[in-house]
């Protein structure tokens, strides 16, 4: 065989190992196709990989979009279940230290749209150390976020689809060209496939240039940081998130004391909006809280990273969480593409080859759910 040669015929062939080429992968194989995942570093080292773990439905709309979160979090249970990967049922807690985040907390129950309740500040305390009770108000319980470890959870369902489902992976594999579902590689090797699903995130913008800057995609980078270990606080301890959180997803804008919110912080806070600054807290197995995050877009993102917003984080942080030793053992940043008004961007620019990318800040808890979604449009067009 010549290096011009393709290796081999699949009917889906995948370029990207991040969890949204993961989650085609599954539903791709399930459907009884014979698949090939391609990644150009070792593992996935993205956005995968460079978040809080969180599973956060309660982020999403009511609707279509928030029954899809529902969907993908069965999904999560099922790899769980099977012991893929580590999956923990922990939910979330929305804390409220101001009478309008309290406000949009309390509407937001009324409207009956997600799994949640109201709970006070005596039954927040009792469902984690780890809330201020300083100016605690009460808080918004939600049973439906789950916890997966981010650093482990790509690998481990690569490993899982390569072992018992006979994914053809190939990690430090450099895409370099789709044509017609022919794939070429840096290395020289070639593919061809029935089927080609680009799920290359932000370095979209590397293999097809054009179509990222027509898409309505913009990068996305955030800060993030990880304490040292604490005594005393159980894994299991819920999600927090803080009332800056209720501004950022859209699940609370139907919430009509969410304006007053928002205004009350921009007013006080701007630096808060100019970062794109809402703080959440995830504790991990052997006390480690990772702990976030800012939101910086195209333009204004650099290599480097801004002690400014690390020190803001810490700063509202404060103010919510109680944490018995604040030394931080890491700090990274995070870089995802994101549309400003789709869930996922999607777009077939060959008839063998769509493009599937910009998942946003919810690639974790929306991917099984949008690749499957994506799937029953496909079968059903045949």
């Amino acid at each position: 065989m010549t290096r011009d040669e393709p290796l081999g015929n699949f009917d889906v062939a995948i370029v990207g190992g991040g969890i949204v080429g993961l989650a085609h992968a599954w539903r791709a194989v399930r459907r009884g196709y014979r698949v090939l995942l391609l990644e150009r570093t070792q593992f996935a080292q993205g956005a995968s990989v460079r978040n809080f773990g969180m599973i956060w439905p309660v982020g999403q709309p009511a609707g279509e979009l928030y029954q899809i979160a529902l969907q993908s979090r069965e999904f999560w249970m099922q790899l769980g279940a099977q012991g893929v990967t580590s999956v923990e049922a922990c939910g979330s807690l929305h804390l409220a230290h101001q009478p309008d985040e309290l406000d949009v907390l309390e509407e937001f129950c009324k409207q009956q749209t997600h799994q949640v309740n109201m709970l006070t500040a005596q039954q927040v305390a009792e469902r984690t150390r780890l809330a201020n009770q300083a100016g605690l108000l009460g808080g918004m319980y939600s049973p439906t976020e789950l916890r997966v470890d981010p650093r482990t959870a790509s690998r481990s369902i690569a490993q899982w689809l390569a072992v018992e489902h006979q994914v053809e992976c190939r990690f430090n594999t450099h895409v370099t060209s789709v044509v017609e579902g022919r794939i070429a590689t840096a290395d020289g090797e070639q593919w061809n496939a029935d089927r080609v699903i680009v799920c290359s995130g932000s370095d979209l913008q590397t293999l097809y240039p054009s179509e990222f800057a027509s898409s309505g995609l913009k990068l996305c980078k955030l800060q993030m940081l990880r304490t040292v270990p604490q005594e005393g606080i159980d894994e299991k301890t819920p999600h927090i998130a803080s009332g800056l959180t209720l501004r950022h997803y859209t699940s609370f804008e139907s919430c009509s004391a969410h304006r007053k919110l928002r205004e009350r912080i921009q007013k006080d806070s701007p630096l808060l909006d100019h970062y794109g600054i809402h703080v959440m807290a995830s504790v991990f197995p052997g006390g480690e809280v990772v702990l976030g995050d800012s939101h910086e877009y195209g333009e204004d993102i650099s290599p480097f990273d801004k002690t400014e917003i690390d020190d803001l984080i810490l700063q509202e942080l404060r103010k919510v969480i109680q944490l018995d030793d604040w030394t931080i053992q890491q700090r990274w940043h995070g870089i995802y593409a994101k549309h400003g008004t789709l869930p996922v961007f999607e777009k077939q620019i060959e008839p063998k080859v769509h493009l599937f990318v910009g998942t946003g800040g919810a690639g974790m808890t929306m991917s099984f759910g949008l690749a499957e979604q994506a799937w029953q449009r496909w079968e059903s067009e045949k």
